[in-house]
């Protein structure tokens, strides 16, 4: 570590004012705060609020909640791939697999919005921050496993310069930069974010017979076609191969879908990790499945087709609304901050998600609509609830 500080300090000089790589004075400093701390501390005895966790931490924290869900999603994807082309293959096959199909997205997410942020942090003479740490991880791990790697590197760009910088940078954006290149995508390029051909790989092989790469989505949306209960129409599909669309198979994961959105389990450990360290709101958690659970209960009861119909904790175990809501939802920067805005921020993430879902069925995938619209709500909810609060206090302080 001395050798490396020895370093850092050697070339200090050419970055500080008069030298010669003024203008990358912030890289420099963004780079060499990632080990040592910086110059400019405080040293006066005064009255300091002392606390370890700082953007950094969090960050680095949101990230390794992330980790499990990108472990299972690596797996799954190898697991779908040889479901559809009927090849046997070990677990070590389907993670090396799964491995070689989710890195390249990994890395192009990280090197073109990290160049993308850095660009900027050099034109405006920022600071570089972390936030992108978990940014970058979160535009790979919603893309589908077998999406083209230039799309990604323009979504990436679309999101980091459309959701975040034009609004001044980290801590500044209103909408989920994620979601943001997710939502790109799919307006952008439906072909390759939505539809039965992207979630699983066939390569030159040919798929076996009777198999369907349809997502359980699209499943439950098709079965009110033909007047198939939803339970039955997802238990049966695929069921010959071991792929069925139960409870249980969407609940662990075993799908197709998206890099890391398929197990729900996956994202409730991600979520016990966030609540545990203080960086997520329980509250728009909680609120978020409540909303869908209970608007799921409102369309059993003015249920006018079988997808209507489908049992309400279905709706939890479906599509990305389990990953949307543990790490989208819960942006601090774009959530709500009151702590009734969080309630009701939540809720309706919730609710919305169920109704695109039910009622739209061109925008199947409900969660991204959901948050990005009420991202763009939160701080009118915010603005009420302090302004309701501010009235009861007058009204307490006339009595």
């Amino acid at each position: 570590m001395k050798l490396l500080q020895n370093l850092f300090d050697g070339m200090k000089p050419n970055f500080e004012k008069g030298g010669k790589w003024e203008k990358f004075h912030t890289l420099y400093e963004g780079h060499r705060t990632i080990a040592f701390a910086p110059d400019l501390i405080t040293k006066s005895k005064g009255a300091q609020i002392k606390d370890a966790t700082d953007l950094k931490r969090v960050m680095i924290t949101v990230v390794i909640a992330m980790i499990p869900a990108l472990l299972f999603g690596i797996l799954n994807i190898g697991h779908q791939h040889f479901i559809a082309t009927g090849a046997e293959g070990t677990f070590l096959d389907k993670a090396i697999f799964g491995a070689l199909s989710v890195l390249p997205i990994l890395i192009v997410s990280y090197a073109v919005g990290l160049l993308t942020e850095f660009t900027f942090c050099v034109i405006r003479n920022h600071p570089i921050s972390e936030g992108y740490l978990v940014t970058g991880m979160l535009i790979a791990l919603v893309m589908p496993p077998f999406i083209p790697l230039w799309q990604v590197a323009l979504a990436t760009i679309f999101a980091v310069v459309i959701g975040k910088e034009v609004f001044g940078g980290t801590g500044m954006n209103i909408l989920n930069v994620a979601m943001t290149a997710r939502a790109f995508l799919y307006f952008a390029y439906p072909a390759q974010i939505s539809g039965d051909q992207v979630w699983t790989y066939l390569g030159d092989k040919t798929a076996v017979d009777g198999f369907s790469g349809a997502t359980a989505l699209a499943v439950a949306y098709n079965s009110s076609l033909d007047a198939t209960p939803v339970v039955e129409a997802l238990g049966t599909h695929n069921a010959d191969l071991g792929a069925d669309f139960s409870f249980m198979s969407m609940f662990m994961g075993w799908i197709p879908g998206s890099i890391a959105e398929t197990s729900t389990l996956m994202a409730l450990v991600g979520a016990a990790i966030l609540i545990a360290t203080g960086v997520a709101s329980w509250k728009i958690i909680l609120g978020g499945f409540g909303g869908a659970y209970a608007m799921g209960l409102v369309m059993n009861v003015l249920a006018v087709n079988q997808y209507m119909a489908m049992p309400a904790q279905y709706h939890l175990v479906m599509g990305g609304l389990a990953f949307g809501v543990v790490f989208m939802a819960t942006d601090p920067v774009s959530a709500a901050h009151t702590e009734l805005g969080k309630w009701i921020y939540g809720i309706l993430i919730g609710v919305l998600t169920v109704i695109i879902r039910v009622t739209n069925p061109a925008y199947p995938e409900g969660i991204m609509l959901a948050v990005l619209f009420m991202n763009v709500v939160a701080p009118l909810i915010d603005h009420y609830v302090v302004k309701a609060n501010k009235t009861r206090r007058l009204q307490r302080a006339t009595i």
